[in-house]
């Protein structure tokens, strides 16, 4: 299983979202400049997100997006489904109406394996934060002294 670009730079996004929210609605042409993801693919991404109600938008001459709760309500978990869909490693073990029955379910020793990885998946994504990511960047930050490591949003 791997993520798309749409759960990455989502990801990255909304994170950015989450370090720069005491400024106020940020426009997207900033977050794709700090991110250096496309500003137009970043439309098409927060028009999914702010279905999702994960944000909102404000518009005018200073407006931008807003997480629409604080960061330590919105989970990595609710930010990748909403790019996503569904996280599963096999169609067979999705969790919406999108997943495939199979005849051999009952018997099949896969499934038992692909619902394990799912749950683990599950649970770690949903235990994640944007604040524990915010708290996590400016630990490392603190922590290090590599001139890789950006840390400004």
């Amino acid at each position: 299983m791997k993520l798309s670009t749409r759960g990455r730079y989502g990801l990255r996004a909304m994170f950015d979202l989450a370090m720069n929210q005491s400024q106020g609605p940020i426009p997207l042409n900033e977050i794709a400049s700090r991110q250096n993801i496309s500003e137009a693919y970043l439309e098409q991404l927060f028009a999914t997100i702010r279905k999702s109600g994960l944000v909102k938008s404000v518009r005018g001459a200073y407006g931008g997006y807003l997480l629409a709760t604080s960061p330590d309500k919105i989970s990595v978990g609710q930010i990748l489904r909403a790019l996503e869909g569904n996280i599963a490693p096999a169609d067979c073990v999705r969790d919406d109406d999108d997943g495939i029955e199979c005849i051999s379910a009952d018997a099949c020793v896969t499934r038992i394996v692909w619902e394990k990885i799912r749950d683990s998946i599950n649970q770690v994504i949903d235990s994640i934060t944007l604040e524990d990511m915010v708290r996590e960047h400016k630990s490392i930050c603190k922590e290090t002294e590599y001139t890789n490591v950006k840390c400004t949003s």
